[in-house]
């Protein structure tokens, strides 16, 4: 990153002057005993009242446990909702371009072709390592973002943090490192990185370790002014009330969160030594996420045959560089004593 890094000259100017939409509860935060002002049905439900559209309460506990400032987070419907705010804020429809590496996380493609935003394509090499110089070559003035996804989904790696470095060192633009996986990767997470590059956004998730992928809740962090802006763009309630109340519900379960991460993580290792004694798979590839890459001689006939045994896992075959592969996600030990059961069946 360009020691004299202007944030301003990547936003684009209809959103640099954008005056954000300023709702009932933006501007009254206390409490009261009669709420008259956000035109609500006034009878007790439970959820007749707006959600507080910066969900404050859980942004405090995430303070605690990420040790990141409140300013410096942002939540989304999904982290899907971060990755389109991010394209609205930065590409200028029909003009800018970003850098993705496939294979990776197919909705940052999707995003640019519903925000018509040109995509530069740079694969990764074998083993799914980023190409770092093709990278930067690729990089010109109207290249506002670089989609990372590290652990990287559907392979599993962890990008190198070297590579990682070299990248936001290099690259003019905004860095987006999607840690999606990060608390199966056995590594300090990248927001540890923030204070030092300030074109860094890091996307996390509640879907994955905490258990949560039902109530849609994506987590952003990064410089304040870069928080502002997402929330600027964002809707108002993006984050309802049901949602922050399971979120907070979570929090306060971060033990049982870890054992279950500490399962996790066992089941992933026999999950490998199963498959690896399986003659039909030619290869495992390391894996730092929740599931585990393989490829195997016939994936359609593979995926098939255990759909009609009622386990279903995900063809990843028609993929570049995952040919022949499909990716298992390690579920739980009885779910996976079933799965290997299953495939020495077949293999007989």
């Amino acid at each position: 990153m360009p020691s004299s890094f202007d944030l301003q000259q990547w936003v684009r100017p209809n959103i640099a002057a954008l005056k954000p939409y300023s709702s009932a509860r933006d501007e009254f935060k206390g409490t009261a005993d009669i709420y008259l002002d956000a035109n609500e049905n006034p009878y007790e439900t439970g959820l007749n009242r707006y959600p507080d559209p910066g969900a404050a309460a859980v942004k405090a506990k995430l303070e605690t446990l990420k040790g990141i400032p409140a300013n410096q987070i942002m939540l989304g419907n999904g982290s899907d909702e971060i990755i389109d705010l991010l394209f609205r804020i930065f590409c200028e429809p029909g003009q800018d371009e970003v850098i993705i590496l496939p294979p990776t996380y197919g909705m940052y493609q999707v995003s640019a072709d519903i925000n018509n935003v040109g995509v530069k394509v740079v694969p990764l090499k074998k083993w799914f390592v980023p190409d770092v110089p093709a990278i930067l070559a690729a990089a010109n003035e109207k290249t506002k973002i670089l989609w990372l996804c590290t652990p990287n989904n559907p392979s599993g790696n962890d990008f190198a943090a070297s590579d990682i470095e070299q990248l936001l060192e290099g690259f003019p633009g905004i860095v987006v490192i999607d840690e999606a996986y990060v608390d199966f990767a056995g590594r300090e997470a990248y927001i540890s990185w923030l204070e030092r590059y300030p074109n860094l956004v890091v996307m996390q998730t509640f879907s994955k370790a905490w258990g949560l992928a039902g109530i849609r809740l994506g987590m952003a962090f990064s410089s304040p002014e870069i928080i502002t802006l997402l929330n600027a763009v964002k809707p108002p309630y993006n984050v309802n009330r049901l949602t922050q109340q399971a979120a907070l519900a979570a929090l306060e379960k971060q033990e049982e969160q870890a054992q279950q991460v500490t399962v996790l993580l066992g089941q992933r290792t026999l999950l490998q030594q199963y498959l690896s004694g399986l003659e039909f798979v030619e290869r495992i590839y390391p894996s730092s996420a929740n599931f585990i890459l393989a490829q195997v001689k016939d994936p359609q006939g593979i995926y098939n045959y255990l759909m009609n045994k009622g386990i279903i896992v995900r063809d990843r075959s028609r993929q570049y560089l995952c040919e022949g592969c499909l990716r298992f996600t390690v579920g739980t030990p009885e779910e996976n004593e079933k799965l290997f059961r299953a495939l020495l069946a077949y293999q007989e």
